[in-house]
């Protein structure tokens, strides 16, 4: 196989802080812009990279792809003039052998990429729109354990609201994919090689998953820029209708769209169970929010904002080890890291738990873990905005408590109704 990484993602990004709208401040990786200048086809001076979607990688698929391709189904939160792709191989074969490095088993070889239009509610391709997709002007590219790869521009104008299907044949052994776990979008699996098919034939298998694929951007106008959501089950959506797109970050993207706003690319970074302090062995494996900080936020190109909205499972999931002071002292970090990337990063309030169905989770204890952090996220003003989450959704006969009207069921995470209440929350003033 012919071996050709466009871009790795290794090392610090080396970010742009000059922004043509208003004088507000940018982050935007330069790398992108060498890459493409070397190749002779930079973007015409006026547009840039923006990151349109985003799906955190996950360590625990606990699934091995064998001469299969996937077809994965995602929702582009603008649009543009031309798109690319990164695969990641991020958490391939892990864990390594114990005293050893990883073989070439755990290697993720990718033979065939294809990205068109997709068809609503199927495999289908919309027909004229499928493109192959290279990397280093190869069609095949080969991802060791732990990196990343960007492809070349595809010439593939993408409508705003338009879903994409990526096509990615995997003809080896794949142990362990890597995959974002809780997609809430029906994606599909063929035996063999069928990237390059419009037809939704071969197709016969289903997933909720994502599989190798965790960021696209399209080329836009140089005055607009993106917001990272970073989360945990609630900005992924969980509980929200499959294939519906009513997670809440659509809810702001699909706002954004309209007011035609400079932030129009929204990347969701959510992942079930996850929290600020530690990794959790649950819903297909959670790396911390401070360990991906680098790859979920910093690595995505055009963005300028960050919306923070984790700490309810550092709470829930731990006992009175979990302190304010020590959640609060995570955020800290996070918001350093932002500011030094020249980010701005906006605190999310958390959201009332009172009688969750999962056990042992709530308890007064920790209610009053909750609510000395977001007295802290609200009148500290060590964030660059707040937006209040908690009075989006809360109960105003008992704020301890979600809205039944938003309520899932489980009393912890919103329904579809939840989930755009707290979309509508965000201020579009505080994204610049």
């Amino acid at each position: 196989m012919s071996v050709a990484v466009r871009r790795t993602l290794t090392g610090c990004l080396a970010l742009v802080a000059m922004l043509a709208l208003g004088g507000a401040a940018a982050a935007s990786s330069s790398r992108r812009h060498t890459a493409t200048r070397s190749r002779g086809s930079q973007p015409a001076v006026g547009w840039h990279w923006l990151g349109t979607w985003g799906a955190a990688a996950q360590p625990d698929s606990q699934t091995t792809l064998t001469n299969q391709t996937v077809r994965d189904i995602i929702h582009p939160s603008a649009g543009g003039r031309g798109v690319t792709l990164r695969l990641t191989n991020a958490f391939g074969g892990n864990p390594a052998p114990y005293g050893d490095a990883f073989t070439d088993d755990h290697t993720l070889n990718v033979a065939s990429v294809y990205v068109g239009l997709a068809t609503k509610g199927s495999a289908a391709v919309i027909p004229g729109t499928n493109r192959v997709v290279t990397f280093g002007g190869e069609q095949s590219v080969e991802l060791p354990p732990g990196s990343e790869t960007w492809s070349d521009p595809v010439d593939l104008r993408v409508p705003p609201g338009r879903d994409l299907a990526v096509s990615i044949y995997v003809p080896g052994t794949s142990p362990n994919a890597t995959f974002h776990a809780d997609a809430h979008q029906t994606s599909y699996l063929a035996s063999g090689n069928s990237a390059s098919a419009a037809a939704a034939t071969t197709f016969t298998t289903t997933t909720q998953h994502w599989f190798f694929l965790d960021a696209v951007d399209v080329r836009g106008a140089s005055r607009l820029g993106a917001v990272v959501t970073l989360g945990d089950s609630i900005t992924d959506g969980y509980q929200s209708t499959l294939n519906a797109n009513r997670r809440w970050p659509d809810v702001l993207a699909r706002r954004l769209a309209r007011a035609s706003w400079p932030i129009r690319g929204v990347v969701n970074e959510g992942i079930d169970g996850n929290e600020i302090l530690h990794d959790y062995n649950c819903c297909g494996g959670n790396p911390n929010a401070q360990s991906r900080f680098d790859r979920d936020v910093l690595a995505q190109d055009g963005v300028r904002d960050v919306i923070l909205l984790e700490g309810i499972n550092d709470i829930g999931h731990h006992g009175s080890e979990i302190t304010a002071a020590r959640i609060i002292q995570g955020m800290k970090h996070l918001i350093e890291r932002a500011h030094h990337a020249h980010l701005r990063i906006i605190g999310g309030t958390l959201t009332p738990f009172e009688n969750t169905t999962i056990a042992g989770y709530y308890s007064l204890a920790k209610e009053q873990t909750r609510e000395a952090v977001n007295q802290w996220i609200r009148t500290s003003r060590a964030f660059d905005g707040v937006v209040d989450f908690e009075r989006a959704v809360r109960d105003p006969a008992d704020p301890h408590r979600l809205l039944p009207a938003y309520d899932s069921g489980d009393h912890l995470h919103p329904n579809d109704a939840g989930y755009r209440a707290m979309g509508d929350a965000v201020p579009l003033s505080i994204l610049r």
